[in-house]
């Protein structure tokens, strides 16, 4: 990126976020990100499908065709085909740009979005992508008493909204793949400041871009396409996408796949999907709880798997009975603690996992060395040679905690019996609240991934048998030792220098003895 486009997109940014300030009034900013990124969507498919339409129709030999000015009845001919390509339809009425030009004088402005929306789910039904599109407008509620008291100051909210999504500069020069660059970055912004602003209650829902990318770029290293990339826990979507940042869309061959517990976080991951321009047959994001409730079994293995799991968070474990038998979790002959849920989502990522493929897992320190049943797991991982490598991160990296979390790296076929640690946790650069990592923080973690090797304070290849011998403990401070920045002290030339200090400070109070004799002497 420019210097220019990077001021550019500074710009927008400051932009995006003084619009969603102003507007949101007194509904709460985590609440409000629904009614902005809804409507960053609704406008994204508009453009979407008439740059499609368009292209389609002057290819065909129709140059000055313009989808948006057609009339409804005519456009209802061709929504059968579209739907097959697109996977939704809507009315050149209907369109975003149309919605808005009539909108201040729409008295009916929130019925009229509500029946919109409506239309716009219900192009899909019966189409292949049905499941996509269902109840994706679910949390963009029109007629809240949060956005005003009465219809009309709903409606003076909704026509404000329209405007600030309808004037941001996001579709330069037609719709291009930069413009679909600036809708997937304006959204991605949102959510980054979203996050950051709602502490515990919504920022754990969404992982820093510069830690998705580290994964992502762990586990595709040495290679330039992967089959299929799978989050079993997938908040927003953004550690799926940065594989199409890492490899390109179209190196991702059969798509994207995750699943998510929470109803609200499902539609903006979806969201996310569509404005990242990734087709609806290219991503299978499914709703429930992955570990009791797992939505893809028919589609694993997966070559690629991230994950950035909720931390010790309890689940049913062994109250239900059913578990220790499922196949995901049996092989380790125990199942993780009800209370702590991490080591579950661990064996539930290493069963689904392709024999040629990397996992990388953010985790929570403590599994890394806590006794009982997480013992057990970790003993069953180690003696079986899945564990590649432990990264230790820097800490406050995330949103909603300040904790220094690590990576797990699993892998089931390696050249080595070992497993390698790495201490990452000093490089960060402290921006604002938050810890960064930086680019060249990144690299460094890569390229000691990539070669396994021993670097002093920092990396270090250690046997299998000697992680059994520790007890199965693998946390990295175990293995690395930090470097000892103290400063070297001559004791010799200390002790000689408070000698030289207790000397002078004697000599000192001699001469105070006796200028206050003299005074006193002279007071006489």
């Amino acid at each position: 990126m420019s210097d220019a486009s990077g001021i550019e997109r500074a710009e927008l940014h400051k932009t995006i976020w003084r619009i969603a300030n102003d507007l949101r009034g007194s509904v709460d900013g985590w609440d409000f990100k629904s009614y902005v990124l809804g409507m960053l969507f609704y406008r994204f498919i508009s453009e979407n499908l008439t740059s499609y339409l368009n292209e389609q129709e002057r290819r065909a030999g129709s140059p000055n065709f313009d989808y948006a000015k057609l009339g409804d009845a005519e456009a209802e001919f061709g929504r059968a085909e579209t739907v097959k390509e697109k996977g939704f339809y809507i009315l050149p009425s209907e369109l975003f740009a149309n919605v808005r030009a009539r909108a201040r004088h729409d008295a009916n402005l929130n019925e009229t979005l509500e029946r919109i929306f409506s239309h716009i789910e219900g192009s899909a039904l019966g189409a292949d992508s049905e499941d996509d599109f269902k109840g994706l407008f679910d949390d963009l509620d029109v007629n809240s008493s949060k956005l005003g008291p009465t219809v009309a100051r709903r409606n003076e909210k909704l026509v404000g909204l329209l405007d600030a999504i309808g004037d941001l500069p996001l579709s330069r020069a037609g719709f291009t793949g930069n413009s679909i660059d600036l809708f997937g970055d304006a959204y991605e912004y949102l959510m980054q400041m979203y996050a950051s602003t709602a502490g515990k209650s919504g920022g754990e829902f969404y992982t820093p871009q510069e830690v998705s990318e580290l994964l992502a770029r762990i586990t595709v290293l040495g290679k330039a396409e992967v089959n299929k990339v799978y989050d079993p826990a997938c908040g927003s979507g953004s550690l799926l996408l940065n594989f199409a940042k890492v490899l390109g869309h179209d190196r991702v061959r059969q798509g994207f796949f995750g699943q998510e517990i929470n109803l609200t976080t499902y539609n903006l991951c979806r969201i996310n999907m569509f404005l990242h321009d990734v087709n609806y047959e290219k991503f299978d994001i499914a709703h429930g709880d992955t570990l009791t409730d797992p939505a893809h079994w028919d589609d694993e293995p997966f070559e690629a798997i991230v994950s950035n799991p909720p931390y010790s968070i309890r689940w049913a474990g062994d109250a239900n009975p059913l578990l220790i038998n499922d196949p995901r979790f049996a092989p380790a002959g125990v199942l993780a603690p009800k209370s702590k849920a991490d080591l579950a989502f661990t064996m539930h990522i290493l069963s689904w996992l392709a024999v040629n493929g990397t996992a990388a897992i953010v985790e929570f320190p403590g599994v890394l060395y806590r006794g009982g049943a997480e013992q057990k797991i970790r003993k069953y991982l180690i003696d079986n040679n899945y564990v590649d490598a432990v990264i230790q991160l820097p800490p406050d990296l995330f949103f909603g905690t300040t904790i220094a979390t690590c990576i797990i790296v699993l892998k089931k076929s390696k050249s080595d019996n070992a497993t390698l640690f790495i201490d990452a946790s000093a490089l960060f650069t402290r921006v604002g609240n938050k810890n960064r990592l930086g680019p060249e923080h990144r690299q460094a973690i890569l390229d000691a991934c990539a070669e396994r090797k021993d670097v002093a304070h920092f990396a270090r290849l250690v046997e299998n048998e000697g992680i059994a011998e520790n007890g199965y403990n693998i946390s990295v401070s175990s293995y690395v030792t930090q470097e000892d920045r103290r400063e070297a002290v001559d004791i010799r030339a200390l002790n000689a220098e408070i000698e030289g200090i207790v000397a002078r400070q004697a000599e000192l109070r001699r001469a105070i003895d006796a200028i206050v004799a003299d005074l006193e002497g002279a007071g006489a």
